[in-house]
Order: C-alpha cells, then sequence, then structure tokens
C-alpha cells in the first residue's frame, strides 16, 4: 500500500515510518497541504494521509478520484476540513476519534494557570534579571466555577483536572453524557454563572462563532476563555471587542480561524499580514500557542498507530470503525461501522 502523506512536519515521520513499515505501507512525505492544487502529487497512491489544515473539498475530493485515490486517513479527531458530503460514494475517510485526551486537556489547563499566576511575564521579566512581583498578581483557582463547552473524552478529562483543583464545572453539550457527575445546564447559563469558559467541541455549522458578541454580553466581566478545540468557535472580531471593553479578562488561544496558512510555520523574520491574529497577539492578555495540545510523545505515537490500524483494516476487511459516514446522518458514529458504508 501507498499512501501520499501532506503537511509533514519533522516530529510525524518517526512514528508512521515505524508503523508504516511494520505493516508494509509507503508513506511518501510531502511538506506541502493538500488541496485542489496539489491533489495530483497523490497519483499512484491509494490514499491520502492528512491533518487539520490540509483541504479536502469538493473540487480536491473529485481530482483525488479522478488519479485513483480512494481513501482519505485523517491524523486527527476533527474532520471540519473534509466535504464528508461530497465524497460519499467516492472516498472513505477515517479519522482518530482518540489519540491522547489528556494530551489537550493539560494543555488547556496549562495556559490557563500560565495566564492566571502570570507565569510567562515573570519567566520573561527574571530573564532580565528583574525580581519584582508587581503586576504579577493572580488568583486562585479553588472555588473558581468552570463552564466546560463540549463532553467528549477531552473536555471530562478537563473537567476531572478542574475538580481537582477544587473548581465548580458546570457543562454543557448538545449530546449530554450519562455520567451522573456531569452537572449540565444551558449553555446561557453556563455563560452566566462561569469564571472561566473552556470549549472542546468539534466545529459544525452549528457551533461556528459560538462565541460571538451575544454569547460575550451575556458571561461575567473578567471572564477567561480558553480554546484547545477548532478557531472558529470563536468570532475573532467579538473576542477582540470584549477584551478591549474589559468583559474578557483573559484568552488562551491554541487555535485561531484563520490559521491555516500561519500556524505550524516561521514568520519570525516576516511582517505579519494577518492584521487579526496581530492585535490578539499584542494584547497583554492574550496567550497563543500554534494549535499544539496535541503534541506529547504519547499522543504522536497513538495517532501513528491508530491512523495505520485503519488503512491496514480498510485495506483487509473492507471496512474500518473509525470510518466517517455520510449516508446515515451520524457522520462519527455510524451503526454501519461494521461493514461498507458504500
Amino acid at each position: 500500500m501507498k499512501y501520499a502523506f501532506f503537511d509533514t512536519k519533522p516530529y510525524d515521520k518517526p512514528s508512521f515510518e515505524k508503523y508504516g513499515a511494520e505493516h508494509g505501507i509507503e508513506f511518501k512525505f510531502f511538506e506541502t497541504k493538500l488541496n485542489r492544487d496539489t491533489a495530483s502529487l497523490a497519483k499512484g497512491c491509494d490514499g491520502v494521509c492528512i491533518f487539520v489544515n490540509d483541504v479536502i473539498d469538493s473540487e480536491t475530493i473529485d481530482r483525488l478520484y479522478d488519479i485513483g485515490v480512494r481513501a482519505v486517513a485523517l491524523r486527527c479527531a476533527g474532520y471540519n476540513n473534509v466535504d464528508v458530503k461530497h465524497a460519499f460514494g467516492k472516498l472513505h475517510i477515517f479519522h482518530v476519534p482518540a489519540y491522547s485526551p489528556y494530551a489537550v486537556a493539560e494543555h488547556a489547563i496549562a495556559m490557563l494557570l500560565t495566564s492566571v499566576r502570570r507565569i510567562h511575564k515573570a519567566y520573561i521579566r527574571t530573564k532580565d534579571f528583574n525580581f519584582s512581583l508587581n503586576g504579577l498578581t493572580g488568583f486562585d483557582m479553588h472555588g473558581k466555577t468552570v463552564g466546560v463547552i463540549g463532553t467528549g473524552r477531552i473536555g471530562r478529562v478537563f473537567a476531572d483536572i478542574c475538580k481537582g483543583f477544587g473548581m465548580k464545572v458546570l457543562a454543557y453539550d448538545k449530546f449530554p453524557s450519562e455520567d451522573e457527575n456531569i452537572n449540565y445546564v444551558s449553555l446561557d447559563e453556563l455563560f452566566e454563572k462561569s469564571d472561566i469558559i473552556s470549549l472542546h467541541c468539534p466545529l459544525t455549522d452549528e457551533t461556528k462563532h459560538l462565541i460571538n458578541g451575544a454569547a460575550i454580553d451575556r458571561m461575567k466581566k473578567g471572564v477567561i476563555v480558553i480554546n484547545t478545540s477548532r478557531g472558529a468557535l470563536i468570532d475573532t472580531e467579538a473576542l477582540l471587542a470584549g477584551i478591549k471593553s474589559r468583559k474578557v479578562g483573559a484568552a488562551c488561544l491554541d487555535v485561531y480561524e484563520e490559521e491555516s496558512d500561519i500556524f505550524f510555520n516561521d514568520f519570525s523574520g516576516h511582517i505579519m499580514d494577518d492584521d487579526t491574529l496581530a492585535r490578539l497577539i499584542s494584547m497583554p492578555n492574550v496567550l497563543v500557542t500554534s494549535h499544539q495540545a496535541f503534541l506529547t510523545e504519547e499522543a504522536l505515537n497513538n495517532i501513528a498507530e491508530t491512523t495505520v490500524s485503519n488503512i491496514v483494516e480498510f485495506a483487509e476487511k473492507g471496512f474500518c470503525e473509525n470510518e466517517l459516514c455520510y449516508r446515515c446522518g451520524k457522520t462519527e458514529s455510524c451503526k454501519n461501522s461494521r461493514r461498507k458504508c458504500f
């Protein structure tokens, strides 16, 4: 089997080469992202392996199908960058539903603690031998109310960590878990009562700009907003307005809605063309990391292992338990996962 591997980074290769060799899969590594213009690089391959910022729109799907590609292996959980509807009947789409919920949840907590306790500012000061504590006052996490939007694997791990700090956890999910230890409330109540709000839900048409001007208006003054999920869950202009009006006390962002041509690249010697991102980064109460939350050794290994297992299972059995199906309307939890969707 041969798979074209797009948007390759140095940390991707070791695990994929290891598991690929074990199962007879040859990965052709390309640094470029997959889109309608680069799809031809996959000619002669059985499938493509992609990440969060590759674009699998209708035209890309058609071009891949025309050159004989029949499978798309996502090495991530989210699939908002894939036109699953158009792919139905042409390309089989697999994803990695769980690689390490701890990696993302712990990164969200790390950003929160860094922001609350001004650790990043203290680090810079002491590098200059400035040991003043002025302006570094934070607050206790204990006793605060955190609102968790999305209670999948990552959201539940994040909530558990917060409980360990002695925080009160409120949760919202369109499809609530049956876990009796989760205190579900309406979205409005979560906005109104939370000191901290953390996003752990997928990006869909329904959740796009879930955090917008109206939502921010309902939040507590000084609320901290954390996003380690997908950038477009937040209306960035509305967030900036909330920060400037002092309604939003801080923002911890590992994702950004226009990140696809920026994140994972080094622009340190260039002028930043994206004025919105430049304004965000310039804010003293905003932390931005470049889609880093997944990046642990454990997660990278699990991603490679599951992605390769998906490829092998489909090749050997004609179906894959982690296939995304459009036919039944339950894209991620298709009841037909034990046989071909088409």
